[in-house]
């Protein structure tokens, strides 16, 4: 039987230790081989891809960036591992890993139940990003503090705090920074749920950062709802030269975001 190569990602040593300490007590059972481990979730994001790791125990609770998040990232991977998520006693993440079919650990683990784990995760496979970002709205997680753009087997992340504005287009949302642009397979209405305390939507396929707002400014035609030479607003970011047309019908909302993002 070939062996299973497991990820292990956990800020605590002593937790990662004890993972490796079960696996090796449960080789009868599942046989397995550590691909690597990480302390923090952009170590897994650099050392995972190129790893070959089949499965990825994942802490939920990891400084920088929480395991949902990272493994909504992970999703996008060419070759995505099936994960099993690692947690001491978050009642809520457990209760989401449950409703969406999951598999989860509680800390301590136990060996019978990691076996079972390792099993059902290479049955299942690699999770939705469906199911993951319902758990991650259900065990109360918070918003995503990065996109990920997947090349090939790799990930590259985009602070979201970095982002001026996102476009749609056909099936892929552009990103916009100061420092270039970026292509994401995500729906923009889920990202306008998610982040709706962060952009606000200037057009049906565009949203903008409040913050990154500085003007206003009137043109006519090309960009309005109501026809080619109706007169419409063009919104100003700061940094980026590139005006961008606000429809008529969310003009009311968006000029009110002006004097907020002035503060």
């Amino acid at each position: 039987m070939s062996e299973l190569k497991v990820f292990i990602a956990d800020d605590e040593a002593p937790a990662r230790s004890r993972l490796k300490e079960l696996l090796a007590d449960i080789r009868g059972t599942v046989a397995t081989a550590i691909a690597g481990e990480a302390g923090n979730g952009l170590e897994v994001i650099d050392r995972l891809p190129g790893s070959g790791a089949q499965v990825l125990l994942l802490d939920i609770q990891m400084p920088g960036m929480g395991g949902i998040e990272l493994a909504r990232h992970l999703g996008g991977l060419e070759h995505a591992p099936a994960i099993v998520f690692v947690t001491a006693h978050d009642r809520h993440a457990v209760e989401a890993f449950e409703l969406n079919a999951l598999d989860y650990l509680m800390k301590p683990v136990r060996a019978d139940r990691l076996a079972a784990a390792l099993k059902k995760a290479m049955a299942a496979g690699p999770a939705q990003r469906e199911k993951l970002e319902r758990a991650g709205q259900q065990a109360k997680a918070g918003s995503r503090e990065f996109f990920s753009v997947a090349e090939r087997n790799r990930i590259m992340l985009v602070p979201v705090a970095d982002v001026l504005f996102l476009k749609a287009e056909l099936k892929y949302v552009t990103l916009r920074t100061q420092m270039g642009e970026h292509l994401i397979e995500e729906p923009l209405i889920a990202i306008e749920r998610e982040f709706a305390e962060r952009f606000v939507r200037v057009h049906r396929n565009c949203l903008v950062a409040r913050a990154a707002i500085r003007g206003f400014e009137r043109s006519s035609g090309g960009g309005g709802e109501g026809g080619e030479d109706e007169p419409h607003w063009n919104v100003v970011l700061e940094g980026v030269r590139e005006r961008l047309p606000v429809s008529r019908r969310q003009w009311p909302t968006v000029k009110s975001v002006l004097p907020e993002a002035k503060e």
